[in-house]
C-alpha cells in the first residue's frame, strides 16, 4: 500500500492559482493515479490541519502494509518542524512532492524543513510528480 498525503489548500487544486498549480482538481489527480497504477493499492488523504496530517503519517508509517508514503505537505513544508519530526520518526520511506518548482517561486518557499527527513523530493513536475514518486517507491532503480 502506498499512501498519498496532501496538506493544506491542496483540496483547492483546479480552483486555486491555476497558472501555478494547473487545472486538475485533487480528485482528478487521484483518479489519474489510480488508473495509472491499477495493481497498486493507493490510499489518498488530504487535510488542512497539521495535527491530523501528523496522526495520519504516524499511523500509516508504522503500518506493516505500507510500502511508502508520497506527501505534498503544501505550505507546511516551509515551517512545520512537527511534520518533519513525524516523517523522521516512521520506518516507511517518504517522498516529498511539490506541484510547482518551489525554487522558482518566492524566497520563503525555497527551503523545505520536511525534505531532509524524506528519501527524495520531486518539485516542479506538476501532477506528474506524484506518479514519479509512486513509481520510485514501487520500483526503485538503485
Amino acid at each position: 500500500m502506498i499512501h498519498v498525503i496532501n496538506g493544506p489548500n491542496l483540496n483547492l487544486l483546479g480552483k486555486r492559482e491555476p497558472q501555478i498549480y494547473g487545472h486538475l482538481s485533487l480528485t482528478d489527480i487521484c483518479d489519474t493515479l489510480t488508473e495509472a497504477f491499477p495493481d497498486t493499492n493507493l490510499q489518498f488523504y488530504q487535510s488542512n490541519h497539521e495535527g491530523e496530517l501528523i496522526d495520519y503519517i504516524q499511523k500509516a508509517g508504522f503500518d506493516p502494509a505500507t510500502e511508502g508514503i508520497v506527501i505534498n505537505p503544501g505550505a507546511y513544508a516551509h515551517y512545520s518542524i512537527a511534520l518533519r519530526d513525524a516523517i523522521a520518526a516512521i520506518p516507511a520511506p517518504v517522498i516529498e512532492v511539490h506541484i510547482s518548482n518551489i525554487y522558482a517561486r518566492e524566497d520563503f518557499r525555497h527551503n523545505s524543513v520536511t525534505a531532509p527527513a524524506t528519501k527524495a523530493v520531486i518539485t516542479g513536475l506538476g501532477a506528474q510528480g506524484y506518479a514519479a514518486a509512486i513509481q520510485a517507491l514501487i520500483n526503485p532503480l538503485f
